[in-house]
């Protein structure tokens, strides 16, 4: 599985945030600037072990997305081994909500067992008809964010680290060396990358946290404790006084 995602624009100005100098001598901007252009950051995560595809770019119109979403997404499926393919329940489109009246739509030609699944957000161009087909015709499985679900797509997450590596405290002053900075940092995290896994640990403090609240009334508030209502307590004085009659 792989994530997609495109961030930017990032401007070629005075950057805020903290930056490593000599003791005594703090980083300095100026306080008037021009404004020297935008940059863009193309990602392709794999959570499963934090490998990232990334490309500076100018633009992220289709003309540009697209020839290097099918280029990199080629070169993955041409590393894949044996063992990665092989037939399991999930390599079969109705698994990812692929139907084949919905395959259909986009191709003609019979579509391979799944081999990978891109997650992707609800960007215009991830629907062109010619990109789709292009992905089913090689088993590629595209998964759209619904809308306001962006934290479903790791890309972002990385792209947060990524970004805050390349601009923070920094004063760039053209969108080339804006794209130097970022795929520079890209380079970086691949030496030594961290993989993702959906969930965590976050997941499971707050699968406990809401453990430990009380739900009010039927509504969406909580409370710290049990509320108890008349009816409950009547219910426990009846069984206090059933004991104490034994």
């Amino acid at each position: 599985m792989w994530c997609e995602d495109e961030a930017g624009p990032y401007q070629a100005i005075p950057q805020p945030g903290a930056s490593w100098e000599p003791r005594g001598h703090p980083a300095t901007q100026p306080h008037e600037y021009h404004r020297g252009g935008t940059a863009k950051l193309l990602t392709l995560l794999r959570p499963a072990t934090g490998e990232v595809r990334g490309r500076a770019v100018t633009r992220t119109t289709n003309a540009v997305i697209h020839p290097w979403l099918q280029g990199e997404l080629s070169a993955i499926l041409a590393a894949q081994t044996t063992a990665e393919t092989e037939e399991t329940v999930w390599r079969h489109w109705a698994a990812w909500n692929w139907p084949p009246e919905r395959l259909a739509v986009y191709t003609d030609a019979p579509a391979p067992t799944v081999r990978l699944l891109l997650v992707l957000d609800n960007l215009k161009g991830h629907y062109t008809k010619a990109f789709v087909a292009w992905c089913l015709e090689r088993g590629i499985a595209l998964l759209y964010t619904p809308l306001g679900g962006s934290c479903y797509n790791m890309a972002e997450s990385v792209q947060r680290i990524l970004i805050r590596r390349a601009l923070d405290g920094q004063h760039y002053h053209t969108a080339q060396e804006v794209m130097e900075a970022l795929t520079a940092v890209v380079t970086g995290w691949n030496a030594q990358p961290t993989p993702f896994q959906w969930g965590g640990k976050r997941r499971e403090r707050r699968r406990r946290a809401k453990e430990r609240r009380h739900q009010a009334g039927g509504s969406h508030a909580y409370t710290r404790r049990p509320v108890v209502g008349r009816w409950m307590r009547q219910s426990q004085q009846k069984t206090i006084a059933a004991g104490h009659d034994k």
